[in-house]
């Protein structure tokens, strides 16, 4: 019966991330620089509302789309970093993976084209497939991971139905400049081009220059942003994230959501509530510092580095070892002791995706281990 199974799996792959891990969790005493998530608990005032919420019984369904309250908290967080979304243009979602689907799945046809700036986070392709989508990868290995007019005007078809940005990026830490987003604007100005914005890092950047496609607001009749409390807050197991678009679109798409999954559960929105109000500066401070640590010990090694603006991911270049990723990473786990994450699995094999989420101890130690294992090559 496997036969029968929806054509759209065939084109669907399993992750290179998860397999990779789980080969060098095999290995013993191999460390990990891999995961892509706070290392931070999350803050104690979150779950108190949470666990006063579930002690009060508020455990029965709740709005589809959310509750007014987390909504109304949301569009007001939102309007305050320069985005006018109303509460009604708002969809609570499980995740913003569940919001970058009901996204993609609400605008593709079969055949229809996304442009993707790569590197991009591995998820990405695959939902494209699996909305039947042809996922276009828009090479910015080679121009500081920033987009060029000449690359994507030559990506765009009569095909095209989005383009999909997400800065800062997983998972080369980068972001957009201000040229580089008004570019982008210029060219797609007027093209009937949908854009959605991943903005799930926005809140963790090292620069007071941050803005995001999000805020170009002569596109928000085409425009769909993607946001989520998982990183920010150290939320990711709550699995809470929102969709926000023009509320013509949010009408037509927010069945998608409806059928795919009621809702997000009902004792954790209040919670959010809380979230939004709390201030994750400090987390964004010592992901600064480590950020700083873990690059000059790179540079120092002589990889080729582009320094991280935002995020928690640093993406040095390994081809002067005449390996690609994923042999670079598998001999690095045996050898080494250190597993990082292959770029192939992002769109570039000549690089490797090491995360700073961790305590110093142990970037200290995942530098030190790395440093010995290029030494040996």
């Amino acid at each position: 019966m496997i036969e029968r199974l929806n054509s759209a799996l065939n084109n669907v792959k399993k992750s290179g991330i998860r397999t990779f891990t789980a080969m060098a969790r095999q290995v013993e005493g191999c460390m990990f620089l891999t995961l892509g998530e706070p290392d931070f608990n999350t803050p104690d005032e979150i779950k108190a509302r949470a666990k006063a919420d579930l002690d009060a019984n508020l455990t029965h369904y709740p709005e589809n789309n959310g509750s007014p309250a987390l909504r109304k908290a949301i569009a007001a967080f939102e309007n305050a970093r320069g985005l006018d979304y109303r509460e009604d243009e708002i969809i609570v979602t499980i995740g913003a993976t569940e919001a970058l689907f009901t996204a993609l799945f609400g605008i593709l046809d079969p055949g229809d084209e996304v442009i993707v700036p790569v590197p991009a986070y591995v998820l990405y392709e695959q939902v494209i497939n699996l909305c039947r989508g042809v996922y276009v990868p828009l090479e910015t290995g080679d121009t500081a991971f920033q987009p060029t007019r000449e690359r994507l005007e030559a990506a765009i078809t009569d095909k095209t139905k989005a383009i999909l940005l997400t800065s800062p990026n997983n998972p080369t830490g980068c972001i957009y400049t201000n040229e580089t987003l008004d570019m982008i604007a210029d060219v797609l100005k007027d093209k009937d081009i949908f854009v959605i914005c991943d903005d799930v890092y926005a809140q963790l950047v090292y620069t007071d220059s941050y803005k995001s496609f999000s805020s170009y607001r002569q596109f928000r009749d085409r425009m769909l942003v993607v946001q989520s409390f998982a990183k920010p807050y150290a939320m990711t197991g709550w699995r809470v994230g929102y969709l926000m678009a023009d509320k013509p679109i949010k009408e037509r798409i927010e069945v998608i959501h409806q059928y795919a999954v009621v809702s997000a559960a009902s004792f954790v929105q209040n919670a959010c509530i809380e979230a939004l109000h709390s201030d994750p500066g400090y987390m964004v401070d010592i992901y600064r510092r480590r950020r700083d640590y873990v690059y000059d010990r790179i540079v120092q090694m002589g990889l080729p580095c582009n320094k991280p603006e935002g995020a928690f991911y640093i993406f040095p270049d390994i081809s002067q070892f005449g390996m690609d990723s994923m042999t670079f990473c598998t001999r690095l786990a045996h050898e080494g002791k250190l597993a990082v994450t292959p770029g192939v699995s992002f769109g570039a094999d000549n690089c490797i995706r090491i995360s700073y989420s961790y305590s110093d101890e142990q970037l200290k130690e995942g530098m030190d281990r790395l440093e010995r294992f290029i030494k040996s090559l």
